[in-house]
């Protein structure tokens, strides 16, 4: 399974944010810093902070910063969020596949996607950026 380019920015801009302190970088900075597109990045940030993950504020003094929910979150939640619920192969896309009537095998990708989301499940943001993880997020080179 292969995660979305969202999905992998949304957990990367939680966990920059997580290890900010009281620095609120702006969504061009997180941008700059995850070497992204600005307007993929700002697609992002508008939907954690949707979500209530991420708090932006704009103007003079303005930034994002992570809610306290966004710090307690979970990573699997985040992931489901991001990735929708939908199937991990198309069996009804623009060629729909013979087999669909007796496959088991789309059951099993199902069970398994589940299973994957269920092992995020009980690691939050935090859990992700201890140890040295929050290091080396901290010692980043900034990008101007």
């Amino acid at each position: 399974m292969r995660l979305l380019r969202s999905t992998d920015l949304a957990l990367r801009v939680l966990m920059r944010l997580a290890v900010a302190g009281e620095t609120t970088p702006t969504t061009r900075e997180v941008a700059a810093d995850m070497d992204v597109p600005y307007t993929h990045a700002a697609k992002v940030v508008a939907e954690l902070q949707h979500l209530s993950l991420v708090d932006a504020r704009r103007g003079r003094g303005g930034g994002l910063s992570l809610t306290a929910e966004g710090r307690t979150a979970s990573v699997g939640a985040v992931v489901r969020t991001f990735e929708g619920d939908g199937d991990v192969v198309d069996c009804e896309g623009s060629a729909p596949c013979p087999l669909a009537p007796a496959c088991r095998l789309r059951g099993e990708l199902r069970r398994a996607q589940e299973a994957f989301f269920a092992s995020l499940d009980p690691v939050t943001v935090q859990d992700i950026v201890a140890g040295p993880t929050g290091a080396l997020l901290l010692g980043m080179p900034r990008v101007p």
